[in-house]
């Protein structure tokens, strides 16, 4: 193999390793499958974003959580972000 790709190869494990203090997240998009339909959601900012009927309202969603999930200690911690809104000042009650 040649030695500039064996170079590489060995950089590429040690920034993977190093991720915490190489690597941060500053925009992406996803398609998420749903159990009726795909829905995009993307990520900009340290914001989260997603074109199912549920997200304006709550500013979250299952298909966000579910990226939280997969991606959980990759991402800003979700403290930081926005709150969802407050249940109470939707009309609902819990």
């Amino acid at each position: 193999m040649n030695s500039s790709l064996i170079g590489k190869i060995e950089k590429a494990r040690r920034y993977a390793e190093e991720r915490d203090s190489r690597i941060s997240f500053e925009g992406f998009s996803v398609r998420i499958r749903g159990d009726n339909t795909g829905h995009s959601v993307g990520y900009r900012d340290g914001e989260f974003s997603c074109d199912c009927s549920f997200f304006p309202s709550w500013g979250t969603c299952s298909h966000v959580m579910a990226l939280e999930r997969i991606l959980d200690g990759m991402l800003p911690d979700v403290s930081q972000r926005p709150a969802a809104k407050d249940p109470a000042q939707q009309g609902f009650s819990l």
